[in-house]
């Protein structure tokens, strides 16, 4: 596996030169620097790639849970978790299948997670994430839509976010009992529930993305 460093931003693909009080040493073969940032691009394809990356990160998050849950965890949780991871790998396998279909070769990349601060080993650190991501995905889906002018896309995603919505009910609700619909989801006015812009959602899952996976949504505005 290639060795990923940090470096300025300024920093430029080339020879890698070392210098010491010993004398200099030139690399043989050239240090490449790769983008920060994952352009998701624009339109229907955009709004795609975009869905597809958030899918990898909550794919990616469940994985782990299931892999490994908490030891505190119940019983039921476990079962109902490895669902929900099932749920999230099949949302981001279709997204890909959908993306290399209808626009080969358009696809981003697979996007590498970082959880650093998420406490795996401990039920109050993994609910209180997947309640994070979970409410980002509802709301990232229903941001989105507006980008969308194929009605068959419009209607896998709203097929989607509602199963997020089921998701993200469940585990408010292990973590704050009928906190299922409180305010900061769901506005008592109209009785709809939130949405936010895709740049809102980048800076909020960009934290939990290294960098050269970390979304640019530009073209979504």
């Amino acid at each position: 596996m290639p060795l990923r460093l940090p470096v300025a931003t300024t920093a430029q693909t080339g020879l890698f030169i070392v210098t010491t009080p010993s004398g200099t040493g030139t690399s043989s073969t050239p240090f490449t620097v790769l983008p920060q940032f994952v352009n998701v691009g624009t339109g229907d394809l955009g709004v795609l790639d975009y869905a597809y990356a958030l899918e990898q990160l909550e794919a990616a998050f469940y994985a782990w849970v299931k892999a490994a849950p908490p030891a505190d965890f119940f019983v039921a949780e476990r079962e109902n978790f490895t669902q929900i991871a099932a749920h999230e790998a099949i949302h981001r396998d279709f997204f890909k299948v959908v993306i290399n279909r209808d626009a080969p070769g358009k696809i981003i990349p697979d996007l590498t997670p970082v959880f650093d601060t998420i406490d795996f080993t401990k039920r109050a650190s993994v609910l209180n994430a997947a309640r994070t991501f979970e409410d980002l995905g509802v709301a990232a889906h229903n941001g989105a839509a507006k980008f969308l002018s194929n009605a068959a896309y419009l209607v896998i995603m709203g097929k989607i976010v509602s199963v997020e919505a089921r998701h993200s009910t469940y585990v408010r609700d292990l973590i704050t009992p009928d906190s299922f619909a409180s305010a900061d989801v769901v506005d008592d006015v109209y009785g709809l529930d939130s949405a936010k812009s895709p740049a809102e959602v980048a800076a909020l899952v960009n934290v939990f993305l290294v960098a050269g996976s970390k979304l640019d949504v530009s073209g979504l505005a």
